[in-house]
C-alpha cells in the first residue's frame, strides 16, 4: 500500500522546472533565463542585464555585445544605414573546413563577416561606425574586415565625417594567412590618409582587442577609449612572460593597465560611452552639421 500510495501522490505533483543558467560572455541568446556573472559569480536576470546595458550590477563586468547590440547602444534610434554588405569572404588558401567554419559563422551571427559597418548619428552628430562582431571566428580580420575599415576610412575623408571603430578581436584570421596579415597595412595606411586629411578617428576597445588589430588601426585612434576591464594586448600573458622571462602583474593588459602606462586616453563605463562619444564629437564639429534626432 506504501508504494501504490506514492504512486497515487505523483499523479498530482507538479512536474520539476528546470531553468538555463549560461556564464559565457554572450548572455543575450535565445531562451537564457538566467546569466552567472564570470567574474563575481552573480545570478542575473537576463532581462533586468539587458536593461542595463549588459553590465552585471555587482561588480560592473562588462559582458561582451553583438556587433548589432554594440550600434544599437551607440547610435540614435533608427539612424544607422549599414555600408558594404554584399561583400563576401573567398578562401585563398584552400584551407581545411574554413568554408564550413564562415557558413557557420555566419549562420550563428547574422552578418556575413566579423565587422558590420555603415553610418550613424550619436545624439544628432554624424559618423561613420564600425563594430567588431566578436563571436564570428573570434572577430578575427580578414580579407573583408580589412576592405571594409579601409572603405569606412576612405568614406569619411570624402564625406569629411568622423570615424568611429569598436574593436573586439582575436587578432589576424590564420586560415587567409598572409592575406589577413596584410590587413594590418592596409588598414594603417588608410588611417595614415585620414589623419593627413585631418579627420577625427576614435576608437574604442572592447573585450577583447588582441593580436594584429591591436598591432594596427585599433591603437591609431586620435582619441583611444577601452571599456573597464577591457583585455588589451598583442601576445598572450604566458607568451609574454616566457619571452620576458618575468613575472607581469596581475591587471597586465586590462584597459586599466593600459591608462596607467598611457597606452590609451579614458576608460569609460558603458551607461557613459554614448554621451562621452556625443562630448568629443561635439568639441570636433567644425563645418559638422548634426541630424535631427
Amino acid at each position: 500500500m506504501v508504494g501504490s500510495d506514492y504512486m497515487f501522490k505523483d499523479l498530482f505533483r507538479k512536474p520539476q522546472r528546470y531553468i538555463t543558467v549560461r556564464s559565457d560572455a554572450m548572455p543575450q541568446e535565445k531562451g537564457t533565463l538566467w546569466i552567472k556573472c564570470p567574474e563575481c559569480g552573480e545570478i542575473l536576470y537576463a532581462r533586468e542585464l539587458e536593461k542595463n546595458l549588459n553590465v552585471c550590477r555587482k561588480c560592473s563586468h562588462h559582458f561582451r555585445l553583438s556587433a548589432p547590440e554594440r550600434l544599437a547602444i551607440t547610435l540614435d534610434e533608427d539612424s544607422f544605414l549599414e555600408l558594404d554588405a554584399d561583400l563576401d569572404t573567398v578562401d585563398p588558401l584552400s584551407f581545411p573546413e574554413y568554408k564550413d567554419k564562415l557558413a557557420r559563422a555566419q549562420e550563428a551571427t547574422g552578418l556575413q563577416d566579423a565587422i558590420l559597418t555603415g553610418a550613424g548619428a550619436i545624439l544628432g552628430w554624424p559618423v561613420l561606425v564600425g563594430a567588431f562582431e566578436p563571436h564570428f571566428i573570434m572577430g578575427s580580420m580578414g580579407s573583408v574586415v580589412g576592405e571594409k575599415i579601409t572603405r569606412l576610412a576612405e568614406r569619411a575623408i570624402e564625406k569629411k565625417l568622423p570615424l568611429l571603430l569598436f574593436s573586439a578581436s582575436g587578432g589576424a584570421r590564420m586560415q587567409e594567412g598572409v592575406f589577413s596579415l596584410m590587413q594590418m597595412a592596409k588598414t594603417c595606411a588608410a588611417i595614415a590618409r585620414l589623419n593627413e586629411a585631418g579627420i577625427l578617428y576614435i576608437s574604442v576597445l572592447t573585450d577583447p582587442t588582441t593580436g594584429g588589430v591591436t598591432a594596427s588601426f585599433a591603437t591609431l585612434g586620435d582619441i583611444i577609449i577601452a571599456e573597464p576591464g577591457a583585455l588589451i594586448g598583442f601576445a598572450g600573458r604566458r607568451v609574454t612572460e616566457q619571452t620576458l622571462k618575468e613575472k607581469l602583474p596581475p591587471d597586465f593588459q586590462t584597459a586599466e593597465f593600459c591608462l596607467k602606462h598611457g597606452l590609451i586616453d579614458l576608460v569609460a563605463p558603458r551607461q557613459d560611452m554614448k554621451p562621452t562619444l556625443a562630448r568629443i564629437l561635439s568639441l570636433h564639429s567644425d563645418n559638422i552639421e548634426r541630424v535631427d534626432n
